[in-house]
């Protein structure tokens, strides 16, 4: 085999052997994240106690609790404070989430399209802990911006 050819076969070999470490590594963090994803949940409590609910990773309901407190409402308004409570629950579960994703696929159109899908509140909530992105994430993981 001639040297050119060798270099094309050593060098196409080398590439091969880095996308297939790319793509382990790629599926080693989806799992985590996936995981990770599995295991959120979020809990809330109405501001007296009457209600507590916790709910999981979609923020589907997944348990409520009603004090002796409760009875004491009226059926449209324990609705409403069962409805409030499950939705805090849900706000905080979508804010976890997009810290777990934030975390695996960094600022930019892939975290946006997480973002999308969860209620706006949740988002809010999401970006106030994560407080301000610093000049070095963002220059690390700058956002592209489409017009």
């Amino acid at each position: 085999m001639n040297d050119i050819r060798r270099e094309h076969v050593e060098s196409a070999a080398q590439w091969l052997a880095g996308y297939d470490e790319r793509l382990t590594r790629a599926a080693a963090d989806a799992k985590a994240v996936s995981r990770s994803l599995s295991q959120v949940r979020g809990s809330a409590t109405s501001p007296r106690g009457e209600v507590a609910v916790q709910v999981g990773p979609g923020g589907a309901l997944e348990d409520i609790r009603l004090t002796p407190a409760a009875r004491a409402l009226e059926a449209e308004q324990l609705a409403k404070l069962i409805l409030a409570t499950a939705q805090q629950a849900q706000r905080t579960v979508g804010a976890q989430v997009v810290e777990i994703m934030a975390g695996y696929v960094g600022e930019g159109p892939s975290l946006d399209f997480v973002k999308e899908h969860l209620p706006p509140a949740a988002v809010r909530e999401a970006e106030e802990r994560r407080g301000p992105v610093d000049d070095d994430e963002y220059f690390a993981n700058p956002e592209v911006i489409v017009r």
